[in-house]
């Protein structure tokens, strides 16, 4: 059996990726699962993240990637809507990222967009901080190896989409 294709889309918060994901969800012609840091984290639950944050957060960002692979293993491709951040209770966290997952076709997208932007959808969304985006660029893996970038801030998440999915799966299978 084939593995099935893991897309990280990597990008601070109120980048695009969900908007991307729900995009990419609404094709006819590729089917993806999706893993997601936020759904992740509310497996914790509040009484323990408030108690240690970044323990409890990076013991289950590292089931994600486990969960992602069990998938892609079983021939199903998976959308992983995330952030590769450094902080020291999950370091090496990109190098932990690429070991689970380096038996699995992987390609890393940045969902890129400019910060001052994510701000203004920040606010707007009403549920993250302002300076959220911020906070998360500075924590932000340095020199990920992205196969692509798409900026939202440029296109919609359906064009965005479009890209990866074109870029990424159908020239894939060419």
């Amino acid at each position: 059996m084939d593995k099935g294709r893991i897309i990280f889309l990597n990008g601070v918060t109120s980048a695009g990726k969900t908007s991307i994901v729900e995009a990419i969800q609404a094709r006819d012609d590729v089917f993806f699962y999706v893993v997601a840091n936020d759904l992740f984290q509310e497996m914790v639950g509040d009484k323990y993240l408030r108690k240690d944050y970044w323990k409890y957060l990076s013991e289950v960002i590292l089931m994600m990637y486990h969960t992602a692979k069990l998938f892609s293993d079983m021939g199903k491709n998976v959308l992983i809507d995330g952030i590769l951040v450094e902080k020291e209770e999950i370091a090496p966290h990109y190098e932990q990222m690429r070991e689970i997952l380096k038996d699995n076709p992987l390609d890393l997208v940045e969902v890129y967009c400019p910060l001052d932007i994510c701000r203004q959808r920040n606010i707007l969304r009403g549920d993250r901080g302002e300076h959220q985006s911020d906070e998360q660029h500075e924590l932000m893996a340095k020199n990920i190896e992205y196969r692509m970038r798409v900026d939202t801030s440029i296109n919609s998440a359906a064009e965005c989409a479009d890209i990866i999915v074109r870029e990424l799966f159908h020239k894939a299978r060419s």
